[in-house]
């Protein structure tokens, strides 16, 4: 994507596929610096949604209000499987 200041609130953007917009500058975050091949910028999703340009959301990503990008943590539960007890035989030497 890229963009294109065309006042002091707006930005000209153009997607990879040619379609273009225009996308408020207070809802710009910044560049996307992992992404190396190409131009890529942290932009709100709501406004995303309401314009017509391509866009993915592979990546999110969440900001404060000084528009610094705060860690992402993902939480998973693990609850392990229930085995079935087998009948053994308890080693003498290793019982107390």
């Amino acid at each position: 994507m890229s963009l294109v200041s065309i006042s002091d609130r707006a930005y000209k953007a153009t997607a990879f596929d040619g379609s273009t917009d225009v996308l408020p500058k207070i809802c710009l975050f910044g560049v996307d610096y992992d992404v190396h091949k190409s131009e890529a910028y942290w932009i709100s999703a709501w406004i995303l949604e309401k314009k017509d340009l391509q866009y993915s959301k592979k990546k999110e990503a969440w900001f404060d209000e000084k528009g610094n990008m705060l860690p992402t943590y993902y939480v998973e539960h693990h609850i392990p499987e229930k085995k079935q007890l087998i009948n053994y035989k308890p080693i003498k030497e290793l019982q107390r």
